[in-house]
Order: structure tokens, then C-alpha cells, then sequence
């Protein structure tokens, strides 16, 4: 605040009026909450399992795997994090980076949507590369390692801190990244996990907020690129460069967010202070929403399963489509509906149309088909020129009402004869809630055979038998764990 002294000097009032309440109240849950739920705990197990077969799937793209390994070739890291389908062992920051990017590459694995949309488990980088780096680090000293329900404690209050910040808050109005919620959640519980105060998980947590924050830039028209598949690797990996920073005593900042000017708020949110309709919990984990059929862009994932449905009444009559109608949420809209051409595999993979397309022609949608020799089939972007996408209100209403959350769209196509085929809506998504009894058995096999797409058959065969029994897998050390990935 400016002041006038008696002098007409303009002075700034150096007075700090205490922490603010977002950062005391983060560090309060990450330090002292008891996750009791059985239900986040399971659906943490599969959280995890869905990522790290996301991630060995994303293995076999070129351009996912270059970026991956040391920074400098041949570098040793004693007491090295491992990363999941490779022979890597670094440093926690680098491995924090490689585990993130290969897991979010393909965009098949968790999301939370909300006023803000996200991927929650894009913070299992951090999470993961510290634990294991840790429970090998404390083995060496004599020290009892992390156990893997350690890991789920802390995905749970990462998602927790994640989505809860995301129910209200929209920073992609702003012209923000989600990603900056990854780098705000993977700071304060890694913070936690390197055995921080409630003080220093603050701390954290603030420079998070004074950090500068992604653009959103790379998940839009005209410039969508790869950026956005290795974008929450880069989070999740800054996240633990400031926990790391914090635990050897780098002072936080009490009013990051509130600071008049200067605080987050005042420059990058219009001057509008967060708002949270209910307290940190286990919420989230609880309600997150799972990719089970399709690698879409998850406002997209009804679109896709109703145009699948409709692949046999249009499969032999493509020529004869005159139009196709897609009535959809405003978020769909905003976010993924574009005409044009469409400039590399991440600009496909979150267009509306194109997946769509995709799911009309083929019946089916798999990550093969963002690539350019499927791409390159005149039939889709034909049948893009075709499609009309339309808001329906209802839609729109209740994507955001906390008991339903429904990501809902309707695909019908019209004939040039006057015919048309049926209304397909689906307003659910089978990784929804509300439909988790029909993609558990999905999930299962979708991460058995995504292990198969890397490892030997025994080994993805003893990582499922482990993965399977709970209370065996929670009282597994982490370090352990990460061993049976290791090619």
C-alpha cells in the first residue's frame, strides 16, 4: 500500500499482515489431514496404475521418448530415481520431468473438470521420483524407505489441493495454464514428504504462486503443439526444484497471492481472490474422472463413444453425409472446436471435429490415429467441413453442478436424401463416476495390455498379481515398487 507522509513523500508501507489464509490452510491439510476413505484409496491405486501404462504406452513415440533421460548424457545419480519402462536412474528433478511427461503424452489417463480442467495425476512425477529417491536414499542410510501407500497419501492431497483450487477458480480465462495448479500441488506435498512444517510447506506453496505461470498458448488454435503432452512434466518437475529450495531454508513469501500489485490476484487473476465451496478432503480422488476407451481430450470422450455408436448406420454411407450435427457444452466449444488445418498430432487430439471424424469413419479412436498416415485420409477432414457444433444450454449447466458434472454431447447425422440417423446422446462418459462399476474392468485390462506394449510378459504379469492385492501393493516400499519397471 502507498502512503503520503506529512513531507508529500510517497512512501510504500513495508507492514506484513500475516500469511494468507489459502497458504496456511494447504499447508494445515497436507501436514495433518488423515485421508480415512476407502474409496480414495482405491480409486488412487488405479490413478496410478492408469498413469504409469499411459506412460510406457507414450514410450513407443519418437517424439515422447527423445526427450527423455539425463540432461547430460551419461550422468550418474547415486540413489537415482528410476523412470517406469526405462533403465533411467536421476536425479528427482529430471526424473520428475520424465515420468510426467511420458504419463500426460498421449492424454489418456485422469482429469478433473471443473470452472478450471486439469490432470491430476500429473503431479505422480514429483510424487514418485522423490519417493523412490528417497526410500533408495534412506536404505542406503540404514533408514526404513517409503512405503507405496506413502505414494497414494500423498496423490490424494496432491489431487485434493489440485481440484479443489480448480472447482470455482478458472484460470484458463485468464489465459493461464492448468499446469500451474501441478506446480502449486506437487510443491507442498513433496514438501511434505522431505518431511516439511507446516511452515515450510507454506513457504513452498508461495513460491509456487510468485513463480511465473504457462501461458495456455500451445493448447490453442493457431498454436497447438507438443508443448501440452510435456508441459505437466515441466510442472510437476519445478514443483520439486521449489520443495527441494524450501528444505534447505529459502524464505517464503506470506502474501504471494493477496500482495496489493504485486500479488498473484492483482497481477495474473484481475484482481479477483480465490473462492472454495468446500474444504480440502478427499473429494477429488473420489469423483475424478478416468480415460477408458479413447486418448480425446476428455470434453470430448461422449462425442467419441456416440460416434462410435453410430459407425454401423453411417459406415457405408459417408458419401451421402450432407451434415453432422455435434450439440455440446460451452467448455467443448472454447476449448477444442476448430475448422481448419490441423498442423501436427497435438493440434488432432484436441479438436472436436477430428475425433469425432475419426470415430464416425472408423469406429474406434486410438493414438495411432493423431498421426499423419492416418491423417492424411481425405474422408475426415471432408467430413470435418460437414459438421455443425452447437451449444446446448443443458449441457453447459450441468458440466458445472457439483451432483452431477456431466460432460455431455449428442452426435446425429444427416443424409443428403432427407434421412438422418439416430440421436446419439451420451452425457456421461464411461470414466465418470457414476458409471465406475462398468470401467473398472476396463481399466484393468487397459493397464494390462498397455504394461504388455513394453515390458516382458512375466514382469507385466507380476506388476498386475502386485498391483491387484491392496494391502500388499500399499505395504510394498516404493523403491521396490519402481524396480519392477526397470528395463
Amino acid at each position: 500500500m502507498t502512503t503520503t507522509s506529512p513531507g508529500n513523500e510517497t512512501v510504500t508501507s513495508n507492514v506484513r499482515h500475516g500469511v494468507d489464509p489459502e497458504l496456511t490452510a494447504i499447508a494445515a491439510y497436507v501436514a495433518d489431514y488423515r485421508i480415512d476413505s476407502d474409496e480414495a484409496f482405491e480409486t488412487a491405486r488405479y490413478c496410478l496404475t492408469d498413469a504409469l501404462g499411459c506412460g510406457l504406452l507414450a514410450l513407443g513415440f519418437p517424439e515422447c521418448a527423445k526427450l527423455l533421460g539425463p540432461v547430460v548424457p551419461g550422468t550418474l545419480v547415486p540413489h537415482g530415481a528410476r523412470v517406469p519402462g526405462t533403465s533411467f536412474e536421476l536425479d528427482p528433478l529430471k526424473a520428475a520431468f520424465d515420468i510426467g511427461c511420458a504419463n500426460r503424452w498421449l492424454d489418456f489417463n485422469d482429469t478433473w473438470l471443473a470452472a478450471e480442467w486439469g490432470h491430476p495425476s500429473d503431479n505422480l512425477g514429483g510424487i514418485l521420483a522423490v519417493s523412490d529417491y528417497l526410500s533408495r536414499k534412506n536404505l542406503a542410510e540404514g533408514k526404513p524407505p517409503l512405503a507405496m501407500n506413502d505414494v497414494l497419501t500423498a496423490m490424494i492431497k496432491a489431487h485434493e489441493i489440485q481440484g479443489c483450487i480448480a472447482l470455482e477458480n478458472s484460470f484458463n480465462r485468464v489465459g493461464l495454464d492448468h499446469v500451474a495448479l501441478v506446480k502449486v500441488a506437487t510443491a507442498v506435498v513433496v514438501t511434505g514428504l522431505l518431511g516439511g512444517s507446516r511452515g515450510q510447506i507454506a513457504d513452498a506453496v508461495s513460491q509456487a504462486w510468485v513463480d511465473g505461470q504457462s501461458l495456455r498458448t500451445y493448447r490453442h488454435a493457431p498454436n497447438t503443439g507438443s508443448r501440452k503432452s510435456w508441459a505437466a512434466g515441466d510442472a510437476t518437475s519445478r514443483g520439486v526444484r521449489l520443495a527441494l529450495m524450501t528444505m534447505r531454508g529459502e524464505m517464503g513469501y506470506p502474501s504471494a497471492l493477496s500482495a496489493p500489485t504485486w500479488g498473484f490476484y492483482d497481477v495474473s487473476f484481475r484482481g479477483k481472490p480465490f473462492t472454495f465451496p468446500r474444504p480440502y478432503g478427499s473429494y477429488v480422488m473420489e469423483n475424478v474422472l478416468f480415460k477408458v476407451s479413447f486418448p480425446a481430450e476428455f470434453h470430448a470422450q461422449t462425442a467419441v463413444e456416440a460416434a462410435v455408436a453410430l459407425h454401423p448406420q453411417v459406415r457405408d454411407r459417408l458419401d451421402e453425409i450432407e451434415r453432422v450435427v455435434i450439440a455440446t457444452h460451452e467448455s467443448a466449444i472454447r476449448i477444442i472446436s476448430k475448422r481448419g488445418t490441423l498442423h501436427n498430432p497435438a493440434d488432432r487430439d484436441h479438436c472436436l471435429q477430428y475425433m469425432t471424424a475419426v470415430g464416425l469413419i472408423f469406429g474406434n479412436l486410438v493414438a495411432e490415429d493423431y498421426e499423419e498416415a492416418v491423417a492424411a485420409d481425405p474422408r475426415i477432414d471432408l467430413l470435418r467441413e460437414k459438421m455443425e457444433v452447437m451449444e446446448e444450454p443443458r449441457y453447459s449447466r450441468e458440466y458445472l453442478e457439483p451432483d452431477k458434472r456431466s460432460i455431455a454431447n449428442a452426435v446425429q447425422v444427416f443424409f443428403a436424401d432427407g434421412t438422418s440417423s439416430e440421436r446419439i446422446e451420451v452425457e456421461y462418459p464411461i470414466g465418470h463416476r457414476r458409471r465406475r462399476a462398468e470401467a473398472i474392468p476396463l481399466l484393468e485390462e487397459k493397464f494390462r495390455r498397455n504394461l504388455m506394449s513394453r515390458l516382458p510378459k512375466g514382469q507385466a504379469e507380476e506388476i498386475v498379481a502386485l498391483c491387484s492385492d491392496r494391502h500388499r501393493f500399499e505395504a510394498t516400499p516404493v523403491n521396490e515398487f519402481m524396480s519392477l519397471f526397470v528395463i
